[in-house]
């Protein structure tokens, strides 16, 4: 089945004049070639499309169904160039987020909603990954902008501070250090831990050794994410050291404590890039979360 734009327009102009005439004329063509247009269209379809009478046209029940579909058809014609515009210029089309399950804990929400805000017609798909993992996606060209860890390579990414925040304590409810003021390293001595995994959790594994002298025989259990480490906790099985924005959980069984003498808001996270990426609308999507961003860097 082949028909032409014009051929549809020309069909769509009749149908809803009910006129050759008028409709030639709203087209500013003579009729013979309309008349003409229209059937070729209906040989096309093979359908009859209108009945044509001295008193003027109607539409058969064929020419009905298709009406439907052939304005559908115009419409999406018409906003054809538009889209591709504005697709090539970052504000149509889709961004592909990574992001760790930890910046769940309110940054996802405040860069999603600012995106929405600043560029609507934008479609965000999102996928849980540790920062290894969204390393790799991006080097791949399977995401387009991550929410990671440092540090990063920066010969291939290109990356932006976007939230820094404390590091605490979670201990079981009724713990001893709940609600005791800052714990300092010495009354951790014989507390079991429950720590980060020094493989798909380098970043925060690095982070704690490099900040508390951590005793490796207290260590009972080594995770990856944030929430099982809480969720162990209110298992009575240790204490862990998370970022302070997994307080907003709420999660029964648990309580948390000031950690004392580190430094100030050391737990990072950044926008991550590749900087070879091809995706138009990732500028745009980092210029409109400056503002989360401009403090920080």
């Amino acid at each position: 089945m082949e028909f032409s734009f014009g051929q549809l327009e020309g069909f769509v102009a009749v149908a809803e004049e009910r006129h050759f005439g008028r409709a030639a004329e709203r087209l500013s063509m003579t009729q013979p070639p309309l008349s003409r247009q229209i059937q070729k269209l209906e040989r096309s379809v093979g359908a009859q499309l209108l009945d044509r009478d001295s008193r003027g046209v109607r539409l058969t029940a064929a020419g009905e169904a298709f009406l439907v579909d052939a304005r559908r058809l115009l419409a999406l014609a018409g906003r054809a160039p538009d889209l591709a515009r504005r697709i090539a210029a970052g504000e149509a089309g889709s961004i592909r987020i990574g992001f760790t399950g930890a910046s769940a804990f309110g940054v996802l929400g405040r860069v999603l909603n600012t995106i929405g805000g600043r560029l609507p017609d934008l479609r965000v798909e999102l996928s849980e990954m540790v920062t290894g993992e969204q390393v790799a996606a991006l080097a791949n060209g399977e995401i387009d902008l991550g929410l990671a860890r440092p540090p990063f390579d920066t010969e291939t990414f290109a990356s932006r501070p976007v939230h820094r925040e404390r590091l605490v304590l979670c201990v079981p409810a009724g713990h001893r250090l709940a609600g005791a003021g800052p714990v300092a390293p010495d009354d951790l001595a014989n507390e079991p831990l429950i720590m980060h995994s020094a493989v798909k959790a380098r970043y925060f594994y690095d982070l704690v050794v490099g900040l508390v002298p951590i005793a490796h025989r207290n260590v009972v259990h080594a995770v990856s994410q944030i929430q099982t480490m809480i969720w162990l906790v209110a298992a009575g099985r240790g204490v862990a050291f998370v970022p302070e924005s997994a307080t907003r959980m709420r999660i029964d069984g648990v309580a948390w404590a000031e950690l004392g003498g580190l430094p100030d808001r050391p737990v990072e996270l950044h926008l991550l890039w590749a900087r070879e990426s091809a995706n138009p609308a990732l500028s745009t999507v980092l210029t409109a979360l400056e503002p989360l961003t401009a403090e920080l860097t």
